[in-house]
Parts: structure tokens; sequence; C-alpha cells
């Protein structure tokens, strides 16, 4: 009889210990296998900061920088900068637009000309995998607005009353004798096409607003199914049922110490894995970036709360005023594959060793002290038309790389084609001058390889001493 209490009694404990592994276990690998969050922002100032940035966090409050800190897209259109993007995701999850304002703050416009005299038009990218973009394009939504001087910080939120998306944004404008930034919608079903600009918010008297940004609430979760915070002169938090309809004003965060001459640019992220929200805001008076501000009920003012100190961590780049999507694992292992932290390189000739490859007004050729020296930096990427092959990438003009058109070389934006991947896609041998070094033969004409020609790239067949060395080639940093 102990016998056999002694063995019901170690199967007990075996079953006891397998459920509590299960019980400890379980929620640990199914968190770790949660797809995480992609942020998209500018970084400052000039004509580099003023691009599109993405940052992936795992959790929601650790960002790491995408890209290696690189920016991954780049403005050509209007001002030739962007600022305040927006990531906007199709309700069927098919397409995907960025939304930004166009505005180069310090290369060539200033903060006066911007509000005086600004850009009315928006950039906008489109994909329809997170990864490949369109090429920018302006979308014009002030030009309509009487007296309409700019057009910043875009938002845009689908509406399922009307079946379109709300596209919303500041203009400074002259409204019943005062001219101040407000914000103003207008419908789109394409962001190409937008219905005519009608006022949406507006403060009392001389009061700007410029940031104002729209989550929608889960049911059980507050009174309101959409709330909003808004820079306007506090962090004000407000609340309705409906996106074009009445909103509620809730109160703001001036109780934990947060008022909107400190913080700009309202940025939601909602937890995957709980009902809590971190509300980020730029600390843009002290120059710091991105802090999050944490709830469990966004229409309740008085459940904000700062965050614990050493909670989250920012990454390697400053963070200003963007958007966050929730990424889907498909979404997250495309975006984590197109970005991965590739080191920057140059590619330096074998014969003109103060020579490196670069490019100049979308031209490639091989020159001494490249200024500005971004020109002469790729990311060596995995070749666009096949495994085992490479492609090179432009850091300062991201999404264009090297290629050859006519068997002359050209940095192209890709255009996503088969055409273009073959033309763009070299495979690295053992240098022809020297196998130290290497060479790079081209994937859709494998009797040609990369060699320069009074200093000019072009894609040739190569037979002569002269020609294995004008192929040959240092990567390096």
């Amino acid at each position: 009889m102990s016998a056999v209490l002694a063995r019901l009694a170690a199967m007990l404990v075996a079953a006891c210990l397998l459920f509590t592994a299960q019980v400890v276990t379980t929620p640990q690998r199914a968190a770790a296998a949660d797809p995480g969050y992609l942020m998209t922002h500018f970084i400052g100032e000039g004509a580099t900061g003023q691009q599109i940035y993405f940052s992936h966090s795992a959790d929601g409050l650790n960002w790491t920088d995408l890209n290696g800190g690189g920016m991954t897209l780049r403005s050509t259109v209007g001002t030739r900068g962007v600022r305040d993007p927006a990531l906007v995701r199709s309700p069927g999850g098919d397409r995907y637009w960025i939304i930004a304002t166009d505005l180069c703050i310090g290369c060539g416009q200033s903060w006066g000309d911007s509000m005086s005299n600004g850009s009315r038009n928006l950039v906008v990218w489109e994909s329809t995998d997170l990864v490949n973009w369109s090429a920018p394009r302006l979308l014009n939504v002030a030009g309509a607005i009487p007296d309409g001087r700019n057009a910043w910080a875009p938002e845009a939120i689908w509406n399922p009353a009307t079946n379109d998306y709300v596209l919303y944004w500041a203009t400074n404008a002259t409204l019943n004798g005062v001219l101040k930034h407000r914000i103003y919608y207008a419908r789109t079903t394409d962001f190409r096409t937008i219905t005519t600009p009608q006022l949406y918010i507006d403060r009392p008297g001389t009061q700007n607003i410029i940031d104002t940004q729209i989550v929608e609430m889960p049911a059980g979760v507050g009174n309101y199914r959409y709330v909003r915070s808004s820079g306007d002169g506090q962090i004000t938090i407000e609340g309705s049922n409906s996106i074009l309809g009445t909103w509620t004003n809730l109160g703001n965060l001036s109780g934990i110490g947060l008022t909107g001459s400190q913080v700009e640019g309202p940025m939601w992220m909602k937890f995957r894995d709980r009902n809590e929200w971190a509300l980020y805001l730029d600390q843009y008076a002290s120059g710091r970036g991105y802090m999050p501000v944490l709830t469990t009920n966004p229409s309740s003012s008085g459940t904000y709360r700062l965050p614990a100190s050493g909670s989250y961590n920012m990454g390697g780049t400053k963070k200003r005023h963007g958007s966050i999507l929730n990424l889907t694992a498909a979404e997250e292992s495309r975006v984590q594959a197109r970005w991965p932290n590739t080191a920057v390189n140059r590619l330096q000739s074998f014969n003109f060793q103060d020579r490196y490859v670069r490019h100049a007004n979308l031209d490639v050729r091989i020159d001494p002290n490249v200024s500005p020296a971004q020109d002469a930096q790729f990311r060596v990427r995995n070749g666009l038309a096949g495994s085992g092959t490479v492609s090179f990438e432009s850091v300062n003009f991201p999404g264009y790389f090297l290629r050859h058109a006519g068997f002359d070389f050209q940095l192209a934006y890709n255009d996503g084609t088969s055409a273009f991947a073959g033309d763009a896609t070299f495979r690295k041998v053992a240098g022809l001058a020297d196998s130290a070094w290497s060479s790079f033969q081209s994937y859709n004409y494998p009797d040609r390889y990369i060699r320069h020609y009074a200093y000019q790239l072009r894609l040739d067949p190569i037979t002569t001493a002269t020609e294995r060395s004008d192929a040959t080639f240092r990567v390096t940093s």
C-alpha cells in the first residue's frame, strides 16, 4: 500500500511540476514570439535630419534604430525635407501610406518663412508591403483654404462611418480676422484626391493648435470610442464617439507637470498584450526627443503617469514627431529584413586609390575628396535579383541603387521591376587585378563587370590588364 501511495505521490508531484512549468514558461515564449512596433519619425534639423527614419521595439518602450540609424526614405520633392510623418495602414492591411510635412528648416527655409509662406503640400509615399515604397509625391491640401499659408503635422484615421479616411493637419490662416494655426480636415480614399478642406479644431482667441492625434478605443475602456491628444498650450485630452462629431474636453496633462510649452507631437501607442497605452511626447523645449507617458484609460486625464526612471530607452537617434504602428508577424519580418543594421561602406579604386565610387546628380564616377562624404557611402545589401549576390544602396538616398542602363551607371530609385533588380545586382568575386580586392560581375550580363573608364563607372567586358585594374575595388569603411 505504501509503495502504491509513493508512486501516486511521485506522479502527482511530476504533474504539478509539469503544470507549473507550463504556467511559467508558456507566457514567456508567447511574449517573445509576439510581433513588436514600428515607429516612423524624423531626427532633427537640416537636410539629413528632416527625412524618414524607422525604429523598432519588441515591447513598446525600448527602441532600436533600423537601418543602422540611417534614413529609410528621402524626399526629393517640394522643399526636399519632411517632418512629422504619419504611418497609415488600410483596414484590410494591404496598403500603407506615409504622409508628412513638406518642410526643411535650415536648408533654405526659416520658421518665419514656413509660417507665412510655407508649402501648402504634404509629401506622400505609398506601399503594398511596408518595405517597397513609391517615389514621393506632393498632395496639395491647403491651397483651397482662404489665406492658407502652410500645411503642417498631418495625420489620418479610417472612418467607418463614411468608409474613407479623415485626413487632418494644421494650417496657418486668417479666419474672422485672426491669423493662427487651426486644424483642418478633408476626406480621401487614396491620398491622391481630397474633398474640400473644412475647419476641424479651433481654439478660442489667438491660441494656436498644431499637433493632434486620434486613437480608437476598444469596447469597455472609458466612455468614448475615440480619444485625441492635442498640443494647444496644454496637452489637451478630448473624447468623442464620432471622428467628425462633437468632442468633449477631458482635461490635460498639467497635473503631471507637462504642458504645451514643454512637449509636442503627441503619438499614441497601444500595448498589444494589455489595456495600457503610451502617449509619446516630444520634449522639444529641452531638445531630448520622445518620452512615453502611460495610462490604462486614455479618456481619464487623472490616470496618466510619468514613466519610472530607466523604464524606457529611445535608442541611438533622437526621435521627433512621428507615429507608431503595431506590427503583424509578417510585417515585422519584412521590415527587419529590409532595414537591418548593415554597415556603411565605400568602394575604393584599385588603380586610383585616392578615388572612391560616388554619385553626383545621379551620375556615378570615381572621385577623390568626395563632398558631401555620404555621396560615396553605400550599404551592401543582399542582391535584389538573387541569393549570393549584392546590390549597392545609397546611404543618403535610400531606395536608390547603383544600376547600369545602356552599360552606363546611374543612381536610380528601385521601381520594383525585375529589370531593375537585374541591372542593380552583381556577384562579388575575387579582384581581377588582385585577389585580395574584389570585382563585381553583372548578374544579367555575366561577361561584363563594373569598371571605371575616364573616371566614369561603366559595365564592360574585361580583357586587358588595364581593364582588370579598372574593374578592381576594395570594399572599405
